[in-house]
Protein backbone atom coordinates (compact mmCIF):
# COMPACT_ATOMS: atom_id res chain seq x y z
CA UNK A 1 0.00 0.00 0.00
CA UNK A 2 1.54 3.43 -1.00
CA UNK A 3 0.20 7.01 0.20
CA UNK A 4 0.23 10.18 -1.33
CA UNK A 5 0.54 13.85 0.70
CA UNK A 6 -2.86 14.24 2.25
CA UNK A 7 -4.98 17.17 1.05
CA UNK A 8 -7.99 18.68 2.03
CA UNK A 9 -9.69 17.73 -1.34
CA UNK A 10 -10.95 14.25 -0.59
CA UNK A 11 -9.55 10.95 0.10
CA UNK A 12 -9.91 7.94 -2.89
CA UNK A 13 -8.80 4.34 -2.74
CA UNK A 14 -7.78 2.90 -5.69
CA UNK A 15 -7.83 -0.59 -6.12
CA UNK A 16 -6.31 -2.49 -8.97
CA UNK A 17 -4.07 -5.59 -9.28
CA UNK A 18 -2.00 -3.87 -12.01
CA UNK A 19 0.71 -1.54 -10.63
CA UNK A 20 0.94 0.17 -14.02
CA UNK A 21 -2.47 0.86 -13.42
CA UNK A 22 -1.84 2.09 -9.74
CA UNK A 23 0.78 4.09 -10.44
CA UNK A 24 -1.08 6.24 -13.86
CA UNK A 25 -4.31 6.54 -11.58
CA UNK A 26 -2.91 8.04 -8.25
CA UNK A 27 -0.49 10.14 -10.30
CA UNK A 28 -2.89 11.76 -11.69
CA UNK A 29 -5.38 12.44 -8.85
CA UNK A 30 -2.29 13.34 -6.57
CA UNK A 31 -1.38 15.89 -8.89
CA UNK A 32 -4.99 17.68 -8.55
CA UNK A 33 -5.17 17.53 -4.95
CA UNK A 34 -6.66 13.97 -3.79
CA UNK A 35 -5.24 11.81 -1.32
CA UNK A 36 -4.85 8.34 -2.77
CA UNK A 37 -4.56 5.37 -1.27
CA UNK A 38 -3.53 2.54 -3.28
CA UNK A 39 -4.36 -1.90 -2.51
CA UNK A 40 -3.47 -4.06 -5.27
CA UNK A 41 -6.18 -6.82 -3.98
CA UNK A 42 -9.87 -7.18 -2.50
CA UNK A 43 -8.67 -8.20 0.94
CA UNK A 44 -6.12 -5.39 1.33
CA UNK A 45 -8.68 -2.70 0.41
CA UNK A 46 -11.28 -4.49 3.00
CA UNK A 47 -8.84 -3.70 5.64
CA UNK A 48 -8.34 -0.30 4.40
CA UNK A 49 -11.33 1.02 4.28
CA UNK A 50 -12.83 -0.83 7.13
CA UNK A 51 -10.31 1.00 9.01
CA UNK A 52 -10.97 4.46 7.58
CA UNK A 53 -13.68 4.81 4.91
CA UNK A 54 -12.36 7.26 2.10
CA UNK A 55 -14.67 9.38 -0.29
CA UNK A 56 -14.47 7.33 -2.92
CA UNK A 57 -13.08 4.15 -3.90
CA UNK A 58 -12.16 3.50 -7.41
CA UNK A 59 -12.49 -0.31 -8.11
CA UNK A 60 -11.33 -2.45 -10.61
CA UNK A 61 -13.47 -5.05 -11.83
CA UNK A 62 -11.95 -8.41 -12.46
CA UNK A 63 -8.99 -9.24 -10.15
CA UNK A 64 -7.82 -12.56 -9.12
CA UNK A 65 -8.82 -13.62 -6.06
CA UNK A 66 -11.63 -11.49 -4.37
CA UNK A 67 -13.11 -9.18 -7.63
CA UNK A 68 -14.61 -5.70 -8.19
CA UNK A 69 -17.95 -7.38 -7.00
CA UNK A 70 -17.19 -9.93 -4.18
CA UNK A 71 -15.61 -6.74 -2.38
CA UNK A 72 -18.56 -4.40 -3.09
CA UNK A 73 -20.75 -7.00 -1.90
CA UNK A 74 -18.52 -7.18 1.69
CA UNK A 75 -18.19 -3.35 1.96
CA UNK A 76 -22.14 -3.14 1.20
CA UNK A 77 -22.48 -5.74 4.72
CA UNK A 78 -21.14 -2.84 6.72
CA UNK A 79 -23.38 0.10 7.86
CA UNK A 80 -20.45 2.60 8.20
CA UNK A 81 -19.39 2.07 4.82
CA UNK A 82 -23.06 1.77 3.27
CA UNK A 83 -22.90 5.42 1.68
CA UNK A 84 -19.14 4.68 0.31
CA UNK A 85 -19.51 5.84 -3.41
CA UNK A 86 -17.52 2.93 -6.31
CA UNK A 87 -16.96 3.69 -9.34
CA UNK A 88 -15.95 0.36 -11.27
CA UNK A 89 -12.82 0.63 -13.38
CA UNK A 90 -13.43 -2.02 -16.20
CA UNK A 91 -12.04 -3.10 -19.85
CA UNK A 92 -15.68 -4.62 -20.30
CA UNK A 93 -18.06 -3.10 -22.42
CA UNK A 94 -20.75 -5.77 -22.03
CA UNK A 95 -24.04 -4.62 -21.22
CA UNK A 96 -25.02 -7.44 -18.55
CA UNK A 97 -22.06 -6.85 -17.06
CA UNK A 98 -22.35 -3.42 -16.11
CA UNK A 99 -25.75 -3.62 -15.29
CA UNK A 100 -24.84 -6.08 -12.65
CA UNK A 101 -22.05 -3.25 -11.35
CA UNK A 102 -25.24 -1.23 -10.76
CA UNK A 103 -27.00 -3.63 -9.24
CA UNK A 104 -24.53 -4.50 -6.92
CA UNK A 105 -24.40 -0.85 -5.92
CA UNK A 106 -22.00 1.22 -8.00
CA UNK A 107 -22.27 4.75 -8.73
CA UNK A 108 -20.77 5.04 -11.92
CA UNK A 109 -17.83 3.35 -13.92
CA UNK A 110 -15.20 4.16 -16.24
CA UNK A 111 -13.78 2.41 -19.36
CA UNK A 112 -10.10 1.44 -19.61
CA UNK A 113 -7.99 2.73 -21.28
CA UNK A 114 -9.39 5.90 -19.92
CA UNK A 115 -9.18 9.83 -20.98
CA UNK A 116 -7.67 11.61 -17.88
CA UNK A 117 -10.30 14.61 -18.54
CA UNK A 118 -13.00 12.06 -18.10
CA UNK A 119 -11.77 10.36 -15.05
CA UNK A 120 -11.23 13.73 -13.45
CA UNK A 121 -15.08 14.79 -13.96
CA UNK A 122 -16.78 11.99 -12.64
CA UNK A 123 -13.90 12.38 -9.55
CA UNK A 124 -15.04 15.13 -8.63
CA UNK A 125 -18.38 15.18 -9.60
CA UNK A 126 -18.91 12.02 -6.72
CA UNK A 127 -16.56 13.53 -4.38
CA UNK A 128 -18.08 16.80 -4.29
CA UNK A 129 -21.44 15.14 -3.82
CA UNK A 130 -20.00 12.37 -1.04
CA UNK A 131 -18.65 15.72 0.47
CA UNK A 132 -22.07 17.91 0.47
CA UNK A 133 -24.04 15.43 1.76
CA UNK A 134 -21.47 15.00 4.48
CA UNK A 135 -21.93 18.38 5.74
CA UNK A 136 -25.49 18.81 5.44
CA UNK A 137 -25.40 15.68 7.72
CA UNK A 138 -22.89 16.74 10.16
CA UNK A 139 -25.42 20.80 9.80
CA UNK A 140 -28.08 18.60 10.67
CA UNK A 141 -26.59 16.29 13.36
CA UNK A 142 -25.17 19.48 15.23
CA UNK A 143 -28.67 21.75 15.12
CA UNK A 144 -30.09 18.38 16.74
CA UNK A 145 -27.44 18.52 19.65
CA UNK A 146 -28.62 22.60 19.95
CA UNK A 147 -32.57 21.87 20.06
CA UNK A 148 -31.92 19.15 22.48
CA UNK A 149 -29.76 21.56 24.69
CA UNK A 150 -31.54 24.47 24.63
CA UNK A 151 -34.18 21.94 25.63
CA UNK A 152 -32.46 20.90 28.70
CA UNK A 153 -31.40 24.31 29.55
CA UNK A 154 -34.95 26.11 29.01
CA UNK A 155 -36.12 23.22 30.99
CA UNK A 156 -34.78 24.31 34.95
CA UNK A 157 -35.89 27.83 34.78
CA UNK A 158 -39.18 27.11 33.59
CA UNK A 159 -39.98 24.98 36.16
CA UNK A 160 -39.09 27.39 38.63
CA UNK A 161 -41.50 29.95 36.92
CA UNK A 162 -44.13 27.35 36.71
CA UNK A 163 -43.93 26.74 41.11
CA UNK A 164 -43.60 30.51 41.77
CA UNK A 165 -46.84 31.47 39.61
CA UNK A 166 -48.71 28.01 40.50
CA UNK A 167 -47.72 29.51 44.74
CA UNK A 168 -49.43 32.57 43.61
CA UNK A 169 -52.53 31.62 41.68
CA UNK A 170 -53.81 29.63 44.23
CA UNK A 171 -52.86 32.02 47.43
CA UNK A 172 -50.68 29.48 48.50
CA UNK A 173 -48.14 31.57 50.73
CA UNK A 174 -48.06 34.41 52.95
CA UNK A 175 -48.63 38.29 51.85
CA UNK A 176 -45.24 39.45 53.09
CA UNK A 177 -43.53 36.40 50.61
CA UNK A 178 -45.24 36.83 47.77
CA UNK A 179 -42.05 39.41 46.75
CA UNK A 180 -39.67 36.58 46.66
CA UNK A 181 -42.25 34.44 44.16
CA UNK A 182 -42.31 37.59 41.62
CA UNK A 183 -38.42 37.62 42.51
CA UNK A 184 -38.20 34.01 41.07
CA UNK A 185 -40.27 34.24 38.44
CA UNK A 186 -38.57 37.26 36.99
CA UNK A 187 -35.22 35.88 37.59
CA UNK A 188 -36.08 32.46 36.30
CA UNK A 189 -37.47 34.30 32.50
CA UNK A 190 -34.40 36.22 32.65
CA UNK A 191 -31.93 33.00 32.83
CA UNK A 192 -34.28 31.90 30.32
CA UNK A 193 -33.54 34.85 27.81
CA UNK A 194 -30.02 34.84 28.84
CA UNK A 195 -29.77 30.87 27.49
CA UNK A 196 -31.36 31.61 24.60
CA UNK A 197 -28.94 34.60 23.71
CA UNK A 198 -25.80 32.73 24.44
CA UNK A 199 -27.12 30.17 22.13
CA UNK A 200 -27.69 32.44 19.39
CA UNK A 201 -24.38 34.50 19.99
CA UNK A 202 -22.86 30.68 19.64
CA UNK A 203 -24.37 29.74 16.16
CA UNK A 204 -23.30 33.45 14.72
CA UNK A 205 -19.77 32.57 16.13
CA UNK A 206 -19.25 29.17 15.76
CA UNK A 207 -21.50 25.97 16.35
CA UNK A 208 -18.55 24.40 18.25
CA UNK A 209 -18.37 27.60 20.93
CA UNK A 210 -21.67 26.90 21.81
CA UNK A 211 -21.02 27.02 25.98
CA UNK A 212 -19.87 30.96 25.04
CA UNK A 213 -17.92 30.50 28.36
CA UNK A 214 -14.53 32.57 27.41
CA UNK A 215 -10.85 31.74 29.44
CA UNK A 216 -11.02 35.10 31.07
CA UNK A 217 -14.21 34.63 32.62
CA UNK A 218 -14.56 34.02 36.11
CA UNK A 219 -17.50 32.83 38.96
CA UNK A 220 -17.51 33.65 42.65
CA UNK A 221 -18.47 30.16 44.46
CA UNK A 222 -20.21 31.97 47.26
CA UNK A 223 -22.52 34.22 44.89
CA UNK A 224 -23.49 30.92 43.30
CA UNK A 225 -24.49 29.39 46.56
CA UNK A 226 -26.80 32.36 47.36
CA UNK A 227 -28.10 31.96 43.70
CA UNK A 228 -29.19 28.41 44.10
CA UNK A 229 -30.55 29.27 47.54
CA UNK A 230 -32.97 31.87 45.85
CA UNK A 231 -33.99 29.81 43.58
CA UNK A 232 -34.74 26.39 45.09
CA UNK A 233 -34.99 27.07 48.68
CA UNK A 234 -38.77 28.05 48.35
CA UNK A 235 -38.74 24.67 46.81
CA UNK A 236 -37.83 22.95 49.02
CA UNK A 237 -39.52 24.62 51.97
CA UNK A 238 -42.89 23.93 49.87
CA UNK A 239 -41.98 20.23 50.73
CA UNK A 240 -41.06 20.48 54.37
CA UNK A 241 -37.59 20.29 53.53
CA UNK A 242 -34.11 22.79 53.16
CA UNK A 243 -31.26 23.71 51.80
CA UNK A 244 -28.41 23.89 53.57
CA UNK A 245 -25.86 25.92 52.14
CA UNK A 246 -21.72 25.97 53.23
CA UNK A 247 -18.91 27.85 52.53
CA UNK A 248 -15.58 28.96 53.25
CA UNK A 249 -15.14 32.52 54.47
CA UNK A 250 -12.69 33.45 51.41
CA UNK A 251 -12.56 31.28 48.88
CA UNK A 252 -10.74 32.35 44.82
CA UNK A 253 -12.83 32.62 41.88
CA UNK A 254 -12.97 29.86 39.67
CA UNK A 255 -12.42 29.94 35.66
CA UNK A 256 -15.93 29.56 34.27
CA UNK A 257 -18.67 31.91 33.64
CA UNK A 258 -20.51 32.58 35.95
CA UNK A 259 -23.91 32.11 33.96
CA UNK A 260 -22.62 28.15 32.97
CA UNK A 261 -21.84 27.33 36.63
CA UNK A 262 -25.21 28.40 38.03
CA UNK A 263 -26.20 26.21 35.22
CA UNK A 264 -24.22 23.01 35.57
CA UNK A 265 -24.96 23.10 39.39
CA UNK A 266 -28.65 24.04 39.33
CA UNK A 267 -29.01 20.79 36.89
CA UNK A 268 -27.41 18.60 40.01
CA UNK A 269 -29.81 20.66 42.77
CA UNK A 270 -32.59 19.23 40.17
CA UNK A 271 -31.90 15.95 40.05
CA UNK A 272 -31.27 16.13 43.81
CA UNK A 273 -35.33 16.97 44.15
CA UNK A 274 -36.60 14.84 41.69
CA UNK A 275 -35.00 11.54 42.60
CA UNK A 276 -34.35 11.99 46.41
CA UNK A 277 -38.09 13.98 47.18
CA UNK A 278 -37.99 13.42 50.65
CA UNK A 279 -34.47 14.82 51.32
CA UNK A 280 -32.62 17.86 52.39
CA UNK A 281 -30.36 18.95 49.69
CA UNK A 282 -26.86 20.24 51.05
CA UNK A 283 -24.61 22.52 48.87
CA UNK A 284 -21.21 23.90 49.69
CA UNK A 285 -17.77 24.29 48.90
CA UNK A 286 -14.66 23.45 49.94
CA UNK A 287 -10.96 23.64 48.60
CA UNK A 288 -9.11 20.87 46.98
CA UNK A 289 -5.78 20.31 45.39
CA UNK A 290 -3.78 23.63 44.97
CA UNK A 291 -5.19 26.20 42.84
CA UNK A 292 -8.43 24.33 42.88
CA UNK A 293 -12.28 24.54 44.37
CA UNK A 294 -15.06 22.06 44.75
CA UNK A 295 -19.00 22.75 44.62
CA UNK A 296 -20.78 19.94 46.08
CA UNK A 297 -24.40 18.93 45.81
CA UNK A 298 -25.74 16.20 48.24
CA UNK A 299 -28.29 14.76 49.25
CA UNK A 300 -29.92 11.78 52.09
CA UNK A 301 -31.80 9.57 49.09
CA UNK A 302 -31.25 6.10 48.64
CA UNK A 303 -28.35 7.35 46.36
CA UNK A 304 -27.26 5.58 42.49
CA UNK A 305 -27.16 1.63 42.29
CA UNK A 306 -23.64 0.89 41.57
CA UNK A 307 -24.35 -0.51 38.05
CA UNK A 308 -26.17 2.25 37.33
CA UNK A 309 -23.40 4.63 38.20
CA UNK A 310 -21.41 3.51 35.16
CA UNK A 311 -23.87 5.12 32.80
CA UNK A 312 -24.80 8.32 34.86
CA UNK A 313 -22.44 10.60 32.34
CA UNK A 314 -23.67 9.28 28.90
CA UNK A 315 -26.57 11.06 27.07
CA UNK A 316 -29.63 10.25 27.68
CA UNK A 317 -28.85 8.13 30.59
CA UNK A 318 -31.07 8.80 33.48
CA UNK A 319 -30.61 7.93 37.34
CA UNK A 320 -33.57 5.60 37.70
CA UNK A 321 -35.75 3.53 35.39
CA UNK A 322 -38.70 5.72 36.21
CA UNK A 323 -38.74 9.30 35.22
CA UNK A 324 -39.90 11.45 37.88
CA UNK A 325 -40.39 14.71 35.77
CA UNK A 326 -43.51 13.01 33.79
CA UNK A 327 -41.14 13.28 30.45
CA UNK A 328 -39.43 16.20 30.68
CA UNK A 329 -36.13 14.29 31.48
CA UNK A 330 -34.25 14.20 28.15
CA UNK A 331 -30.80 12.20 30.08
CA UNK A 332 -28.58 14.72 28.41
CA UNK A 333 -27.76 16.93 31.43
CA UNK A 334 -25.23 15.20 33.32
CA UNK A 335 -23.82 14.75 29.96
CA UNK A 336 -23.75 17.92 28.95
CA UNK A 337 -22.43 19.07 32.32
CA UNK A 338 -19.46 16.90 32.21
CA UNK A 339 -18.68 18.16 28.74
CA UNK A 340 -18.86 21.56 30.22
CA UNK A 341 -16.32 21.43 33.03
CA UNK A 342 -13.81 19.08 31.44
CA UNK A 343 -14.02 21.61 28.27
CA UNK A 344 -12.77 24.04 30.91
CA UNK A 345 -9.99 21.66 32.59
CA UNK A 346 -11.95 20.65 35.75
CA UNK A 347 -13.82 17.72 36.37
CA UNK A 348 -16.85 16.05 37.97
CA UNK A 349 -17.96 13.49 39.23
CA UNK A 350 -20.30 11.41 41.79
CA UNK A 351 -19.63 9.60 44.92
CA UNK A 352 -21.31 7.64 47.30
CA UNK A 353 -22.42 9.99 50.31
CA UNK A 354 -21.20 8.59 53.89
CA UNK A 355 -24.29 7.24 55.48
CA UNK A 356 -26.54 7.18 52.16
CA UNK A 357 -27.19 9.25 49.81
CA UNK A 358 -25.46 11.19 46.36
CA UNK A 359 -22.89 13.40 45.94
CA UNK A 360 -22.15 15.23 42.64
CA UNK A 361 -18.81 17.24 42.95
CA UNK A 362 -17.67 20.38 40.73
CA UNK A 363 -13.90 20.56 40.52
CA UNK A 364 -12.73 23.69 38.83
CA UNK A 365 -9.15 25.81 38.79
CA UNK A 366 -8.99 29.17 40.44
CA UNK A 367 -9.49 31.40 38.00
CA UNK A 368 -5.68 33.29 36.43
CA UNK A 369 -5.63 36.78 38.05
CA UNK A 370 -5.29 39.41 35.43
CA UNK A 371 -1.35 40.71 35.05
Amino acid sequence: MTTTTPSASGSILVVDDQAANLRVVSTLLSRHGYEVITADSGEEALAIAFEQAPDLMLLDMIMPGMDGFALLERIKQRPELLRLPVVFLTAAHDRELLLRAFDAGAVDYVTKPFMPEELLARVNAHVGLKQTRDRLERVAHERQELVNLVAHDLKNPLTSVLFASDILIHNGTRPERIPRYLEMIHDSANDALGYIRRYLEAQADSVHSRQHAKSDSTAALPEVLDWLARRYGLQLESRGLRLHVRAPARCAPVAIDDLVLRQVAENLVSNAMKYAPDSDIEISVRGSAPGYWQLLVEDHGPGIPAARQRELFKPFSRLSEEDPANGLSSGLGLSLARQIVTNLGGQLWYEDRDGGGARFVIELPEAVAAP
